[in-house]
C-alpha cells in the first residue's frame, strides 16, 4: 500500500501544516473552547496507524478514538488526505535535531542514521507515504536542515551535498523497510520468515537440482557471508538486516571521506 502526499486541497492542506494564521476579518466569533483540536486529531490519527496500520486509518476510524462521529472531524481536518499529510509531518518531530559534531560529522551522522532508522520502525506507516511527492510540512523540513548542517562540516560542494542527502535518506528508508515488511508478512501470513525460507528452500532443491552449478557465486555468497544462526530473541532476517544496514552505512560514509580526499586540494 503506497500513498501519495498532497491530495487534499493544496492551500487547505498547507495552511494546516504550517498552522497558518487566520486572515484579518475572518476570525471566529469568541465562543466555547473547542471540543476538538487539529493536535488532538492528529495524535488518534497517529495512534492507530502505529496499532493497526495505515490501511485501518479513515475518518470515521479516528472519530471513534476520540468518541465522536466522522463528521465532527471535518471542522478541523478537511478529509483523509489532508489528515495523513498531518500525521506524517507531525511524526517527523519527534526525530532529534541536536547532534554534537564536536566528535566530527562521521559519528554525528551515524548517530541520526541509527535515530532515523529506530523512528522508521516505530511508525512503519510512515514508509507507505511516497517520497515521490513531499508533503512540505515544517517538520519535514526540519529534518533535512538537520542532516544538512551535518554534512555541510564535510565542505564539500552543495551540489555534490544535495545527492548525498538524497541517498543517505533513500538507504535508511529502504533498509528500514525491509524489516518493517518483514514484520507486515509474518503477521499478515502467519507465517514467519524463517518458516517461509525453509519451506521454499526444501521445494528450490527438488525442482532446481543444479542449482549450485548455475548459480555458484549466489551459493557462495550465501555461504560465506551469512551470519550464524546464534539465537535470541530477534528474528534472524532482522539480526541480518541490521547488520547490512550498519554495513552499508559504512560503505556510504566511507564514500563520503574518498570523495572528501577526491575535492581536497
Amino acid at each position: 500500500m503506497v500513498l501519495f502526499a498532497g491530495q487534499g486541497d493544496a492551500r487547505r492542506s498547507m495552511s494546516l501544516l504550517w498552522r497558518a494564521k487566520v486572515p484579518a476579518g475572518k476570525r471566529s466569533a469568541p465562543g466555547p473552547k473547542p471540543a476538538l483540536s487539529v493536535d488532538a486529531i492528529v495524535d488518534a490519527g497517529i495512534a492507530l496507524a502505529d496499532a493497526e496500520g495505515l490501511a485501518a486509518l479513515s475518518m470515521r476510524a479516528v472519530g471513534e478514538r476520540l468518541g465522536r462521529t466522522a463528521m465532527a472531524l471535518y471542522t478541523y481536518v478537511p478529509g483523509k488526505s489532508e489528515l495523513v499529510d498531518l500525521m506524517y509531518d507531525r511524526a517527523l518531530a519527534e526525530l532529534p535535531t541536536d547532534y554534537d559534531l564536536a566528535p566530527g560529522w562521521r559519528s554525528a551522522v551515524t548517530s541520526w542514521a541509527e535515530d532515523t532508522w529506530e523512528f522508521y520502525l516505530r511508525h512503519p506507516w510512515v514508509l507507505q507515504v511516497s517520497q515521490a511527492r513531499p508533503v512540505l510540512g515544517p517538520n519535514e523540513y526540519v529534518a533535512l536542515e538537520t542532516l544538512v548542517r551535518l554534512l555541510y562540516a564535510t565542505e564539500l560542494e552543495s551540489a555534490v551535498l544535495r545527492r548525498i542527502v538524497g541517498a543517505l535518506f533513500h538507504f535508511v528508508r529502504g533498509a528500514a523497510q525491509t524489516v518493517t515488511e518483514s514484520r507486515l508478512a509474518a503477521a499478515a501470513t502467519g507465517v514467519s520468515d524463517e518458516e517461509w525460507w525453509q519451506s521454499r528452500s526444501a521445494v528450490l532443491g527438488e525442482v532446481a537440482p543444479d542449482f549450485q552449478d548455475r548459480f555458484p557465486l549466489l551459493v557462495r555468497l550465501e555461504t560465506e557471508g551469512a551470519a550464524p544462526h546464534t539465537g535470541g530473541a530477534e528474528p534472524y532476517l532482522e539480526r541480518e538486516a541490521r547488520t547490512t544496514f550498519e554495513v552499508g552505512l559504512a560503505v556510504i560514509l566511507d564514500g563520503i571521506v574518498a570523495t572528501m580526499e577526491k575535492a581536497s586540494p
